[in-house]
Order: structure tokens, then sequence, then C-alpha cells
């Protein structure tokens, strides 16, 4: 399991940079909300490599100095194949939420949301771009994998 979170993850920090490249390349075009869902997204998975770490968290909706938003990526990326080599994913780690409520989970299934919040997260930054009048990139898995094939 752990080579396929690997990956999902590599396919994950793909996408992130492709983004980022269009929404850079654009920036006078692109909405505040396309801003807004990308530092979201790259946030969670900061959030989440730092919970499962217990280190310091970004906030939810915290917005980033563009500038650094590329190194955020790669630097989420890092820690989460970290997480991933390190750590035993079946392990159940503690936390609290951005509410203050505590819960606990099996890291593998934090990683398995991770990808699918930033799959999420991803549509909605295609549907903002279109309005944008920007064409959106396909950022389906299964396009992913046809490339590297």
């Amino acid at each position: 399991m752990k080579e396929e979170f690997k990956e999902l993850f590599e396919y994950n920090y793909h996408f992130n940079e492709k983004l980022i490249k269009i929404i850079s390349e654009n920036t006078q075009s692109v909405s505040a909300k396309i801003f807004k869902l990308l530092n979201h997204l790259i946030n969670a998975q900061q959030i989440w490599n730092a919970r499962i770490k217990n280190e310091k968290e970004f906030e939810v909706w915290q917005i980033n100095n563009w500038n650094i938003i590329e190194n955020i990526n790669k630097e989420n990326y890092s820690k989460t194949l970290n997480i991933i080599n390190e750590i035993d994913i079946d392990n159940i780690i503690e936390y609290t939420n951005s509410k203050e409520i505590k819960f606990s989970n099996k890291i593998k299934d934090i990683l398995f949301h991770i990808i699918n919040h930033s799959t999420y997260h991803r549509a909605q930054i295609a549907t903002e771009l279109k309005i944008c009048g920007i064409e959106p990139i396909n950022t389906d898995y299964i396009f992913y994998k046809r490339k590297l094939e």
C-alpha cells in the first residue's frame, strides 16, 4: 500500500505544480476564489502532515505568499513521502481539528483523505478557471498514468 500512496502523492504534487504554473501565468485573469482554493488545498496537506508529525499547523484558509507557494507544495510532498517511508501507516494518531474537536484516525485513512480532498478542490479550481476564461488542464489520475506509460 505504501507504494500506491507514493504514486498518488507524486500525481498530487505534479498537478498542484501544474495549477500553480497556470495561475502564475494568468494572475491578472484569475479570480480571488482560485487563489483561496489553491491555498486551502496546499494548506490542508501541510496541516495533515503536521498533525501526523506533531508539528505547527497552518491555518485552514490562510493565504500564503504566492512567491513561496511552490516551495510549500514541494515541502508538503517531501514530508508526506517521509511519513509514508518512515511511519507505520496503520498507526492511529490523535489530533484536534480546526474547531478544537478531538479525533483519532489511521494514518493511511488520513493519506487517502489528503488525495481525495485535493482532487475535490482541483475540480473546483478547474470550474473557476473556465469562468475566468482560462482553459483548465485535465487532472484526472488516469490521464496522468497514461502519460507515464
